[in-house]
């Protein structure tokens, strides 16, 4: 029979064995995740039109979301671009978008509905406004459109938006002044083929594929945007901040430009959702937007702009507190 073990024994067996608890509970933290878990549930990204960009990058984003965040079922949403996506938003319709930052603007400065609960995740790439014309055609600038019949975007789009801000600019009347066709970049491209449009507006990344396309089997001309439009813009003040000068590239659409650069407009576009969003998700999905940056850009080359460094920046917007976390985390 041992003996009975001695207060100060007892006391050395105890000390042991909060020691080992201890250690214990140490390598099970250090073995064992106690993190958030990961996100998981249903989300809904509305897009844009058929064949426009948004909705490629879409779909590519998609790819690369169920690669990083397996348990979340991403379902893609057509529409007819940044205003219809920004409703849907504040809806509850879907979780995130893309939108210009002039519809953002607009949006918030009209007061719609939900317009204070849009939170920014990420500034993506610029849209270029691109004027498009047979390349036999008169029209030599947007002063030219008065009285033609002109591809303006569809109703809910950024298009339309930033088409009227140039045709008042130009001093048409975007109502009266032209014979507006509420198209979008599906049916555009075939509608100056077949002579229905004059002309079209579209607002997309370069190169546009459906744009793209047009110029392989029908001959099409680029119409400069500009300095003096832009400050036409400029001074109707608001929104029209956020647009600036810019230039197509003479290689964007080799067979439409000559080997020539056009002078254009540009507007960033940001991924948006609202301050409903589980962070841990809003999280996630920031992240996979940077990180796929290389693999997207393959495909849709706007995507390759898509910068770190820049992507913070979602004015007009707040950054959702889900994106600032993972900046916070990704800081060199």
């Amino acid at each position: 029979m041992l003996p009975p073990l001695s207060r100060i024994s007892r006391r050395r067996a105890l000390q042991g064995s909060a020691v080992g608890l201890v250690v214990l509970g140490l390598l099970l933290w250090w073995l064992v995740p106690t993190g958030q878990s990961s996100p998981s549930g249903k989300v809904t990204f509305s897009t844009g039109v058929p064949t426009g960009v948004y909705q490629r990058y879409g779909e590519l984003l998609e790819e690369a979301l169920g690669r990083n965040v397996p348990d979340v079922a991403i379902t893609l949403q057509d529409s007819e671009g940044s205003r219809q996506n920004l409703e849907r938003l504040a809806s509850g319709e879907a979780h995130f978008t893309i939108a210009t930052a002039d519809a953002v603007a607009t949006y918030i400065r009209d007061s719609r509905p939900g317009a204070y609960d849009l939170r920014g995740c990420a500034r993506l790439y610029d849209d270029y406004v691109q004027l498009v014309v047979p390349s036999g055609s008169k029209v030599r600038s947007v002063r030219d459109l008065r009285g033609m019949r002109v591809g303006v975007g569809q109703d809910g789009s950024g298009v339309r938006l930033v088409a009227n801000r140039l045709l008042q600019a130009a001093e048409i009347d975007p109502e009266t002044g032209i014979e507006p066709v509420p198209a979008g970049i599906d049916t555009m491209p075939s509608l100056l083929e077949r002579g229905r449009l004059d002309a079209f507006f579209w607002s997309g990344g370069l190169p546009t594929s459906a744009v793209q396309k047009l110029s392989e089997r029908f001959p099409i001309r680029l119409v400069p945007l500009d300095g003096d439009l832009i400050n036409g813009v400029h001074e109707g003040g608001g929104s029209g901040r956020y647009y600036r000068s810019a230039v197509v590239p003479a290689d964007a659409y080799a067979l439409a430009q000559e080997g020539r650069p056009v002078e254009t407009v540009a507007v960033a576009n940001l991924l948006v959702t609202t301050d409903r969003t589980d962070p841990a998700l809003t999280e996630a999905f920031t992240r996979t937007v940077i990180q796929s940056r290389d693999r997207i850009g393959r495909e849709v080359h706007p995507a390759q702009l898509v910068d770190l460094r820049t992507a913070i920046y979602t004015d007009p917007l707040p950054l959702h507190e889900g994106a600032r976390r993972y900046y916070r985390s990704a800081k060199p």
